[in-house]
């Protein structure tokens, strides 16, 4: 990876303790120290933790699979390692659309926990600065994933290296195969979806508000006022990927949804809800039994929710369901 790089752009591998070692290849700690930083690109490019982890435990297969005269001249591990877990999703990305063609009712990316401490910033991110904080925190919302998933592949994978993770141009073209100007159009493609997708968003401050008075709503099955925290134009969304069950298209209207919520209640008796972090927002774990059978994502626009995301598909629960995080 190379290019001239943006003021305050940070370079995967660059920076004390990346170098190799003298006379020999990388220290084992240094390379593995690169996990954190390959997961948190990987999950924002996929939007499922669990392909990451794979992208990423298909990256080190690939660094070892090298002889060791090959590691040792290797400049910046962290960079090689970066470029390959690139490559890797966005040949992932590209073979995508087919797999979600064939998946059973709605694909919604894989929700994660605020216990995934993973999910904010780079690894030993101390360092990081508000601006690009801000950045990060935003790029693992559902709305946001959601958006990417509108992309192509190839915008998604410049517009993700370059505005979330500070890669120059030059860096994204030798990982997506085109040149330096092709890329910053398609990040700037990219980064028009995304503007159009936060107008009227409320300031995060209020969300927890909204959150819990929607709770309530839904606890006290009282429609009016779950109708009245809903945008008119609300959409609710399901994924039980065939395994559980789950609306095949998204529910449309503010009545429509309400219904549907306090409906489940009634089909469902037993359910509890718990106010969460999802995916950096405030959000609901749906328990039934102790046991977690939905998460549930929101998106706030003018003070109502715009968007509900309920993620009930076993596999895309296992970061809620694993330890005891969420007691």
């Amino acid at each position: 990876m190379s290019g001239e790089q943006r003021p305050g752009a940070r370079v995967p591998g660059a920076g004390p303790g990346h170098p190799p070692a003298p006379g020999g290849e990388p220290e084992l700690g240094v390379v593995m120290g690169e996990r954190r930083r390959l997961v948190n690109l990987a999950y924002r490019l996929l939007g499922s933790l669990t392909e990451a982890e794979d992208v990423v435990q298909e990256t080190y297969a690939r660094w070892y699979a090298t002889s060791p005269a090959q590691r040792a001249a290797v400049a910046s591990p962290g960079a090689w390692l970066t470029t390959v877990a690139s490559r890797v999703c966005l040949d992932q990305l590209r073979s995508a659309r087919a797999r979600r063609e064939a998946y059973v009712g709605e694909w919604i990316p894989e929700p994660v926990p605020e216990r995934a401490e993973w999910i904010h910033g780079w690894s030993g991110g101390g360092g990081t600065d508000p601006a690009d904080r801000a950045t990060l925190d935003e790029s693992i919302s559902m709305a946001f994933l959601v958006v990417l998933e509108q992309m192509t592949p190839a915008q998604r994978v410049a517009f993700v290296l370059h505005d979330v993770f500070r890669f120059s141009f030059a860096e994204v073209a030798g990982i997506v195969g085109r040149t330096p100007a092709a890329c910053r159009q398609l990040a700037s493609a990219a980064r028009r979806r995304v503007r159009e997708s936060r107008e009227g968003a409320t300031p995060d401050a209020q969300h927890p508000d909204v959150v819990r008075d929607f709770k309530a709503a839904w606890e006290a099955k009282d429609l009016d006022a779950l109708i009245g925290l809903l945008d008119p134009d609300a959409t609710a969304t399901g994924d039980g990927g065939g395994v559980v069950r789950a609306a095949l298209v998204p529910v449309r209207g503010a009545e429509e949804v309400a219904r549907r919520a306090v409906g489940l209640l009634d089909v469902l008796p037993g359910l509890t809800l718990v106010e969460r972090t999802v995916n950096g927002r405030p959000g609901l774990v749906v328990r039934r039994h102790s046991a977690t059978v939905a998460v549930v994502a929101i998106a706030i626009v003018d003070g109502r929710i715009k968007h509900m995301w309920t993620v009930r598909n076993p596999e895309k629960l296992r970061p809620w369901t694993e330890g005891d995080g969420l007691g």
